[in-house]
């Protein structure tokens, strides 16, 4: 097994997309929305993925927030609110609230679960801040770092108890990027003392999260040359030592063009920098064996890791979904 996680092109895979999967069995996949038809194609997708790899405790990824960013829509499936919605309903009922966040991410952990995916790339710890790009917005919580710590406990809480693993981003923190990732390299200029105090505590008190994702983001105060994906200084003084971060450390997506410069050499960098895992999203056949090519199989530590998580998460009790469905309506007619 390689240590990446790569997307394909379309709603099955083609013959060549099966052929390479199989020869350098990735880590996991990564699910977006032309990959996404019905239900039974989703699961026969899934289904499809693993055994090209061999193997059924397969990372099997996607980005189901809700708002802008729900790679699963309607008319298959219901749509999510953003999370920036339970954020404002905790300030006039904050144990509403709660309650209807635990709901809402209980049924997208069902939604993900009966089709084979094992990983939402949720919940987004990252501190809303004035004067930021959009691109965060209403995807967080909130601006108060221990709402967005206390919601994003909930969300984990509630993506496990359905059988589906989470993922804590955009370590250590996007909240203060002034421009687009997927567009060009933020660089926040924060002293470190702020950071700590106020992005980095989200993620320092949820340390124990079973994945993480970094950030493309250059923080000047801590690294003024290398964005945190590739920065052995942010990865191993801030990520892994005063925030604590013990899980599986994965890049956000190398294919973004905050990151220049080869894609292969940037796979290899990241791992070389301290991420456990690197994530390839595009689904371009030509980038994907430019990363496979510059990364080796190692030992087999991650491996076992990903295994027993997704083995833990499948214990899931599988809920009533009827039930859950109820419940979650009621609470948000009252909002």
């Amino acid at each position: 097994m390689i240590p990446a996680i790569f997307g394909c092109s379309g709603p099955s895979l083609t013959e060549k997309e099966r052929a390479f999967f199989a020869k350098v069995k990735p880590a996991g996949f990564i699910l977006f929305a032309r990959n996404i038809e019905s239900r039974e194609q989703v699961a026969a997708l899934t289904a499809d993925m693993k055994k090209t790899v061999g193997r059924h405790k397969v990372a099997i990824l996607i980005d189901q927030e809700g708002g802008r960013v729900q790679r699963m829509t309607a008319p298959h499936w219901r749509k999510y609110p953003p999370m920036a919605v339970f954020g404002d309903m905790a300030r006039h009922d904050p144990t509403l609230a709660a309650s209807a966040l635990r709901l809402n991410c209980r049924l997208l952990a069902d939604d993900l679960r009966r089709v084979g995916i094992t990983v939402n790339c949720l919940p987004l710890l990252d501190v809303r801040q004035r004067n930021a790009d959009p691109i965060i917005g209403d995807r967080a919580f909130s601006s108060d770092p221990q709402l967005v710590a206390s919601f994003g406990k909930i969300t984990i809480d509630a993506l496990q108890a359905g059988g589906i693993l989470p993922v804590i981003k955009h370590i250590p923190g996007h909240g203060r990027a002034t421009v687009d990732s997927h567009l060009d390299l933020p660089v926040v200029d924060t002293p470190l003392a702020t950071l700590d105090e106020t992005d980095f505590a989200p993620f320092r008190a949820l340390k124990d999260a079973a994945f993480g994702m970094t950030a493309h983001i250059i923080y000047s105060d801590i690294d003024a040359e290398k964005p945190a994906t590739l920065s052995r200084l942010v990865i191993a003084r801030i990520i892994r030592m005063r925030i604590g971060f013990s899980g599986l450390l994965m890049t956000d997506d190398l294919s973004m063009k905050a990151l220049k410069g080869d894609i292969g050499t940037l796979a290899s960098d990241s791992i070389k920098a301290g991420c456990d895992l690197v994530l390839h999203c595009n689904g371009d056949m030509a980038e994907m064996r430019s990363v496979a090519e510059n990364l080796t199989a190692g030992d087999n530590s991650v491996e076992k890791r990903l295994a027993t998580l997704i083995r833990n998460a499948e214990h899931a009790p599988v809920p009533d979904r009827a039930d859950l469905k109820r419940r979650y309506e009621e609470l948000m007619s009252r909002f």
